[in-house]
């Protein structure tokens, strides 16, 4: 997809810029089927090697199995000693094997023969799937093997074998061999898994196509919807895209009508600030322009100059405590705006309480002290807690009550500040964390520029936490922090 973006370029004699393009990649819709064939082959390709490796065991263990039944047959036959047709007991091992070997019905990939010690071997009437009285020098490797099963390779392939071995009472030594040519199963198996993997190709195909049909469907209202967001960039933010429907599509149409919303609402907050804080850098601004334009620089009284220069130098301290304000506030937007760190909370509330004490002539008290290990960062909480406090030594008189507390209530700790001020009144409290507000609607004043309180929030807000006030108007106020993570 393509992406569009308009900047905003100051009117004036230079050109505006050119709107940058994103260079167009790979479509969606390719990245769709492409993803959804690699999907499909690495689970095919893992299908035919299970299915190749299992059925591979299962040959091996189906073989394994006969051997071990025919060694058992002929085991039985051996430990009774006595020819079931006759029921004579056999004289001899030889007469035994000759019994045993003439009477057995091999599979197609079995083979069998008798060995008897000093008398040679003893070979079946038929020749598949390998003739063995032609090659001698397999049957002496089997023979001469210590192991009772083993692999040996033939011009048939590979063979799997078991030998049961065979003494007699009268000394007699013999031993009786049960082969499995196992690679005519292998290539059986082989043979379905090239099977398998020609359908999986075929499947691939198919799929492929279709996922390019499906993802051009699904894809269609995504281009509407982008065509519709070009269109809103280009006229202005109160347009909105249409929603209809309740699937995917209309959901991801409400998100963005949503965040334009926000955009929209971003945009208002912004030029409201930069008014706001225009205006009240342009007071000092034009207080000490106007003394110092009225200052005579050859003469005067120096009282008068010193009386310029005091409040001049007093705008000035104003005016750099807003820009600090402001880059505060700017700063918390940042991840590491706090570091949070295990501190103790009733130390942390006496430090508290004494730097309070010098903001002014009032009667403070220690409202509570929490116990316990908190997790928070000190030196931002004690800002806000310093700033509630100056706040309230702002709306009271010398001698006015002030209490500070603090308090661990499970997974929360709370500090506050409560006062005996006039109070604020519910429409006050809804904007009075806003910035450049203060009690009573004005927007900054000669005391401060309505930037504390906001400072305040944005430490809660950092923490993860929330700004709390209880206020009756007429009555005083407690205005306090609410943090997570207070139980460590």
């Amino acid at each position: 997809m393509t992406t569009t973006t308009e900047r905003v370029t100051p009117v004036g004699p230079a050109p505006p810029a050119p709107p940058e393009r994103r260079t167009r990649g790979v479509p969606a819709r390719v990245l769709i089927m492409c993803w959804l064939l690699v999907l499909m082959t690495v689970v095919l390709v893992a299908v035919c090697l299970i299915t190749r490796n299992l059925l591979r065991q299962e040959a091996f263990s189906d073989a394994t199995a006969a051997l071990e039944q025919e060694a058992l047959e002929y085991h039985e036959v051996a430990r009774t000693g006595v020819d079931q047709t006759t029921r004579q007991p056999f004289p001899t091992v030889n007469a035994l094997l000759e019994n045993h070997v003439r009477m057995q019905y091999p599979d197609d990939d079995e083979v069998i023969f008798g060995w008897i010690e000093g008398g040679g071997y003893l070979h079946q009437a038929r020749t598949g799937p390998i003739p063995l009285n032609r090659h001698q020098d397999i049957t002496d490797t089997i023979i001469a093997s210590p192991a009772s099963a083993g692999v040996v390779s033939t011009p048939a392939g590979d063979m799997q074998w078991i030998k049961v071995v065979t003494t007699a009472p009268d000394g007699g030594r013999g031993a009786y061999v049960v082969g499995y040519l196992i690679d005519r199963d292998l290539a059986e198996i082989d043979a379905t898994i090239r099977t398998l993997a020609l359908v999986s190709l075929l499947g691939l195909v198919f799929a492929g196509g279709a996922a390019w049909v499906v993802a051009g469907q699904i894809l269609a209202p995504v281009r509407l919807v982008r065509q519709a967001a070009a269109e809103i960039t280009e006229r202005d933010l109160t347009s909105r895209i249409q929603v209809a429907g309740n699937d995917d599509i209309a959901a991801l149409s409400e998100q963005f009508n949503a965040m334009l919303d926000r955009l929209e609402q971003a945009f208002a907050t912004q030029r409201e600030f930069l008014d706001d804080a225009s205006h009240e850098l342009r007071t000092p601004i034009t207080i000490v322009r106007g003394h110092l334009e009225l200052m005579d620089p050859a003469g005067g009284d120096p009282a008068e100059r010193a009386e310029v220069v005091r409040l001049c130098t007093d705008e000035l301290d104003r005016m750099s405590r807003i820009v600090d304000d402001l880059l505060l506030l700017a700063k918390a937007e940042r991840p590491d705006f706090v570091r949070p760190e295990p501190v103790e909370l009733a130390e942390l509330t006496s430090d508290v309480d004494a730097k309070v004490r010098a903001l002014g002539d009032r009667d403070w008290r220690l409202d509570g002290i929490g116990v316990g290990i908190v997790h928070v960062d000190p030196q931002r909480v004690t800002q806000a807690v310093v700033q509630l406090a100056h706040n309230a030594v702002q709306h009271t008189e010398p001698g006015d009550r002030i209490m500070v507390g603090s308090a661990r209530t499970g997974g929360l700790v709370s500090f506050w500040v409560t006062d005996t001020g006039p109070g604020v009144t519910p429409a006050e409290i809804e904007v009075i964390f806003d910035r450049f507000t203060r009690a009573g609607g004005g927007r900054g004043h000669r005391g401060g520029a309505g930037l504390g309180l906001a400072i305040v929030r944005a430490i809660a807000e950092a923490h993860h936490g929330t700004v709390k006030v209880l206020s009756t108007p007429g009555s005083g106020a407690t205005f306090g922090i609410e943090l997570p993570g207070g139980a460590r």
